[in-house]
């Protein structure tokens, strides 16, 4: 029998009214109403009011506790009165009237973050005091949500047939892309090793072991620049790896487990578009929506209007057209009726974002107006709007640039546009794929042709394209799922084939000794036989802040650096001592 309490505070109803139980929790708030004292107790699955009145011994001094003091109470529980009942509360129906009680442990400290209120204290405060802020019934639900998808994400990949199996923390050195964490060797002086940016090459040796099918609710650590989707440091992925797989068998799991996991946790208003989820090539969706991360709650798309524009008498834009620029053009829908002044405080916003301004052409009474409008060849202009079914009450936006700055910035107007006329369903949540991903990129400093993605993908067309192909113009087997805008996740099937995979590193300027430095694993095992395989890695911190409605990721991390990389509850990095230093045989340069 535990001696703290009987029952968990969710678990007390009216069942047990007239019994005498124990129960331990944090003083959450109490309430001294002369006569009455109230103690609203507090333990991580709910609350429960507890009362003792003036006439009990024991009044005085459970009147000196304080919010967050560690209590035992025993007493009986009793029916509240009708106006009294809280039904937000399991335990709402009743009280606990207390006959004794014993302090377990007291808060001494003035604190510095009331724990009983959503109240903001600022990021620093709530991550200095991260095990207070976690008290909080906002971060409660977090912490849980995120277990209960954890353990729901283990129970259908089992299901599937995945093994769950863990990857070396310790490894080398990454191709990921981002920045490393390094850890000098003591053994190995002048040697380092890396924390793993994923499971990559492990998972790929998983495969080539035999194992079918691999999952990991797997650590990553990249020491990257903070973003509001991206924490520094340390996140989870979900990590999955399939033999004998096409790219159909990948996303068809990932697809349903997304569906299923959503479908699970989403609250009752929202809605998930229906399964299988539309899917774009890249070009597709760079030239529909400007980006690789479409938000398809927002209904507005981009319409390449740059041959209108030759001849149109607008300068500028012919002049920019010559030397490569490309014009997008985003119909506003639902903007009748807006002011000149709507578009003017677009045309400030974009140049505040370092653009020249933003074009537009808004329509009065069918009419179009505007400074383009005047200056717009008519017969062009009309051509123009009849051909591409552009509705005359809402207004027309140009982006005239480089192909892909003009890509770039036309999908910032996308998502500002649909901010300011509010086109957005917050209540929806729409997944889509991206798939055919280039192979490859031109560096536009070096000249240099470089993997545009992950270098381990499968090539489509195989040795045959990359030997007769441009490589520029070689797709790969990768693909990318999204979510209201935001990545989920990156994904391929791999290249299993030292041939293939000599050829398409050497395209990339990588000689086959830096392959063997690198990657030597990996590439000595595909001498021996490895199936076709492909994976995925869907972000857990990315899912839990979408399904938990936050816009930070830190909100659904337990212990996340701040935006400098730093740790302010226990205080780190910190510098290390001279001694230690000597033994990693390493020396300090000065600042």
């Amino acid at each position: 029998m535990n001696v703290y309490r009987d029952y968990y505070l969710k678990d007390i109803n009216r069942e047990l009214v007239d019994k005498k139980i124990t129960v331990s929790g944090w003083v959450n708030r109490s309430r001294d109403h002369g006569n009455l004292l109230f103690i609203d107790l507090r333990d991580s699955t709910s609350l429960l009011q507890c009362v003792v009145d003036n006439s009990s011994e024991i009044f005085n001094e459970l009147s000196k506790i304080k919010n967050e003091d560690v209590i035992k109470v025993n007493g009986q529980i009793t029916k509240r009165s009708e106006e009294t009942i809280n039904s937000n509360l399991e335990s709402g129906e009743v009280e606990l009237k207390i006959e004794n009680f014993e302090i377990l442990s007291q808060c001494s400290k003035t604190l510095p973050l009331e724990v009983n209120s959503d109240n903001d204290y600022g990021e620093e405060v709530r991550l200095k005091y991260r095990y207070l802020d976690l008290r909080r019934s906002k971060m409660q639900h977090n912490i849980k949500l995120r277990n209960n998808i954890i353990n729901f994400v283990r129970g259908f990949m089992n299901n599937e047939g995945f093994m769950e199996l863990a990857t070396p923390i310790l490894t080398a050195p990454s191709p990921e892309g981002a920045r490393d964490y390094l850890v000098p060797s003591r053994i190995h002086k002048g040697s380092f090793y890396a924390l793993p940016q994923a499971p990559q090459q492990f998972k790929q040796l998983y495969i080539a072991s035999g194992v079918d099918k691999y999952f990991q609710i797997a650590p990553c650590f990249r020491d990257e620049d903070s973003r509001a989707d991206r924490s520094p440091g340390e996140f989870y992925q979900i990590d999955m790896e399939m033999s004998f797989a096409t790219q159909e068998d990948i996303l068809d799991v990932i697809s349903r487990l997304l569906f299923d996991t959503f479908d699970r946790f989403k609250s009752k208003e929202k809605s998930i578009n229906k399964l299988p989820f539309p899917t774009f090539t890249y070009r597709d969706s760079i030239e529909n929506f400007g980006c690789d991360k479409p938000d398809l709650r927002n209904p507005l798309k981009l319409t390449n209007v740059t041959r209108y524009f030759k001849g149109s008498g607008l300068q500028i834009f012919e002049n920019l057209i010559k030397k490569g620029a490309i014009v997008n053009c985003i119909q506003a829908v639902k903007s009748e009726g807006k002011p000149r002044s709507f578009y003017d405080n677009l045309n400030k916003w974009a140049q505040e974002q370092g653009k020249k301004g933003l074009g537009y052409i808004n329509f009065e009474n069918l009419s179009p107006k505007g400074p383009l409008a005047k200056n717009f060849n008519q017969e062009k202009l009309n051509q123009m709007i009849k051909e591409n079914n552009f509705n005359q009450n809402d207004g027309l936006l140009f982006v005239c640039d480089l192909p892909e700055e003009s890509y770039d910035f036309s999908s910032k107007v996308i998502a500002k546009v649909g901010e300011e006329l509010n086109l957005l369903d917050k209540n929806k949540y729409e997944f889509c794929w991206i798939i055919d991903y280039p192979m490859y990129k031109k560096d536009s400093l070096t000249d240099k042709i470089d993997f545009s993605h992950n270098p381990f993908s499968m090539p489509q067309g195989g040795m045959d394209k990359l030997i007769k192909e441009d490589p520029l113009s070689v797709l790969a087997y990768q693909y990318d799922i999204v979510c209201n805008g935001i990545e989920l996740s990156s994904g391929a099937i791999r290249n299993h084939r030292p041939d293939i995979m000599k050829k398409a590193f050497e395209i990339a300027g990588y000689g086959e000794s830096e392959i063997k430095t690198k990657f030597s694993a990996l590439f000595e095992a595909f001498h021996y036989g490895v199936p076709p395989h492909g994976g995925c890695a869907p972000g857990l911190d990315r899912i839990i802040m979408l399904l938990s409605d936050n816009e930070n990721i830190r909100e659904v991390i337990a212990f996340p650096f701040n935006q400098r990389a730093q740790d302010l509850m226990m205080n780190a990095p910190v510098k290390i001592d001279s001694k230690q230093l000597k033994e990693l045989n390493l020396k300090k340069i000065s600042d």
